[in-house]
């Protein structure tokens, strides 16, 4: 068998470093979410702390992996010959898990920003929740490699990584597209509040972009050189971009008596806000706020506000 440690060992300390770094951006997240909504919905202090606290379970299994294989084996090529580690296993579950919340999370935005769309909404609840069809797949997966005989039969299990893996992509291409095509609807032929919804449409594009392209890249590289571990790389990493684009979204509200609000107008645009994009109160209390728009038509009901929209 030909052994090349830079596209197998190296690759993957590669990816357990790019790994890392996200980690710490995530946690960075964390913290600045905490430190500036002490006073947000307890939703979302329990999603940020449990994807957090997943996020380094999982990087925890990836070190034990990438340390025994190239610390406690250190020169031990015959290593590649052995089972893998129970370790490398499992993080597969951990991954799979942080990408089904964050993804029903984006349903849930369609579902909003769609006013309700059953079609649509129902598509991306039936793509995300395969993938714990993948979680019965991912548990034969788990079992079928927990019997691999040797690390460098990885890639005997194509069809069941190659599944899990496309419809990964599938799920975010569609929520991406959803987004776009909801959110061009929301134009008010205001140039300023255009520009807003202009601007939530390039973020959905460049969110589900990156996470469908690490997606892909993890595929081809896993179906045409499944004999190196390049493609263990990009996964060790794509779990972690899903966790960090939702806690970028909730981290670019504006801040108000501790919660999160979009009520300002120099405010980032994000996910958080959509609807009423001709809103242009300054330093508003959104109690108050609230108070006055009580009276509101029928036609801005069917529209939710931007605090709404998430």
């Amino acid at each position: 068998m030909k052994f090349n440690m830079d596209n197998t060992f190296g690759a993957a300390f590669a990816g357990f470093a790019a790994s890392s770094i996200c980690l710490g951006v995530l946690s960075t997240q964390a913290y600045s979410y905490f430190k500036r909504y002490p006073l947000d919905k307890p939703f979302y202090k329990i999603l940020v702390a449990g994807l957090w606290l997943i996020e380094l379970a999982d990087q925890a299994l990836i070190s034990h992996a990438v340390y025994s294989y190239l610390v406690s084996n250190w020169g031990v090529v015959t290593i590649l010959t052995s089972p893998p580690i129970w370790s490398l296993i499992l993080q597969i579950t951990f991954g799979v898990i942080t990408g089904t919340i964050v993804k029903l999370n984006f349903a849930m935005r369609v579902w909003r920003f769609s006013n309700q769309n059953i079609p649509v909404t129902g598509l991306i609840v039936s793509l995300t929740c395969t993938m714990p069809t993948a979680l019965r797949i991912l548990s034969a997966f788990d079992h079928l490699s927990f019997r691999l005989t040797s690390l460098a039969n990885i890639g005997s299990m194509k069809v069941i990584g190659s599944l899990s893996l496309g419809l990964g992509m599938a799920t975010d291409v569609v929520i991406a597209v959803s987004l776009c095509f909801f959110l061009r609807n929301l134009r008010t032929g205001h140039r300023q509040d255009d520009s807003v919804v202009y601007s939530l449409i390039i973020y959905a594009i460049s969110t589900g972009g990156l996470t469908s392209v690490i997606s892909l890249t993890t595929l081809i590289l896993y179906n045409f050189m499944p004999d190196n571990f390049i493609f263990m790389a990009f996964y060790f990493v794509l779990s972690k971009v899903y966790a960090n684009s939702f806690l970028a979204a909730l981290n670019t509200r504006r801040v108000s008596r501790g919660r999160g609000t979009d009520a300002e107008t120099n405010t980032m645009p994000t996910f958080l806000m959509v609807g009423k994009v001709t809103q242009r109160t300054i330093h508003v209390d959104p109690e108050q706020q609230a108070e006055s728009h009580l009276s509101a038509t029928k036609a801005d009901q069917k529209n939710p506000s931007y605090a709404e929209a998430w």
